[in-house]
């Protein structure tokens, strides 16, 4: 295991076969997961662990590592007193699970990667560096236009009200993760190339397809590196929450097919 300080801040709902959350970049797990994660708590034990920077976990000491992202998840699972778990990973997340997936093979049950990537494309990249300079410069304003161009699709971009959009903008200004600058930082030099061929756990990708911080062909590229991997595509932006419904019976049919 790769020595991660601080232990991660995690919340632990439900009971049942264990679920183990890796949340995306700049964001929390209960802001990533929240709406969803009461309903996947009906049947399972929810582990939702917080990145360094992020909500209750105190800021790393250094920069950030994909190894070390992916054990200090699975000692989430060790604190919350879970030897096995299906790890589910968002953007970020997913690059997380599936290292974890890697470094802990007899840990790892499962594995869902919504909005994956393999390593980021040219736009990702950019997409990316523009988040680390309105952090630099402490333009939260413009980081929180920037968040709600990337992470809501077209569909829920066009049902929001003027007010509605003014809420969502000044909600994200005003709570910009501590450790945003460590995450994207990260998010910008993934690459599990490496990884995919030593996948050997179910394995679910979930593509949204109006995401434009991480293309469908991302996910698609993901799914055709992991072998005997299901794929899906749901009618959404980048955000989890935002499929809802669509989302969890995918994900539920696929945990429920595996006996996860």
């Amino acid at each position: 295991m790769t020595s991660l300080s601080p232990a991660l801040s995690t919340a632990v709902t439900g009971s049942g076969p264990a679920l183990l959350l890796a949340h995306d970049v700049g964001t929390q797990a209960e802001n990533d997961f929240g709406t969803i994660i009461p309903a996947l708590s009906t049947g399972h034990t929810v582990i939702a662990p917080d990145y360094p920077g992020s909500a209750g976990t105190p800021r790393a000491e250094g920069p950030l590592t994909l190894d070390g992202l992916a054990d200090a998840i699975v000692a989430a699972a060790d604190t919350a007193g879970q030897d096995t778990f299906t790890v589910l990973g968002h953007s970020l997340g997913a690059a997380v699970a599936v290292r974890a997936a890697v470094r802990h093979p007899e840990r790892v049950k499962g594995l869902v990667l919504t909005a994956g990537f393999v390593t980021p494309d040219q736009r990702m990249k950019i997409t990316a560096a523009m988040f680390l300079d309105c952090l630099a410069r402490h333009d939260f304003t413009g980081y929180a236009q920037l968040a709600v161009l990337t992470a809501f699709g077209d569909t829920m971009l066009s049902a929001f009200t003027p007010d509605q959009m003014e809420y969502a903008l000044k909600k994200i200004a005003g709570s910009v993760e501590a450790g945003a600058e460590e995450q994207f930082t990260l998010a910008r030099t993934v690459d599990v190339s490496a990884d995919l061929e030593r996948i050997t756990v179910p394995t679910l990708v979930v593509a949204p397809v109006e995401d434009v911080f991480v293309s469908p062909a991302a996910s698609q590229a993901l799914a055709a590196g992991i072998a005997g991997s299901e794929y899906a595509e749901i009618q959404s932006g980048h955000l989890v929450a935002e499929a809802g419904p669509a989302w969890l019976a995918r994900v539920d049919e696929f945990l429920a097919a595996h006996g996860l």
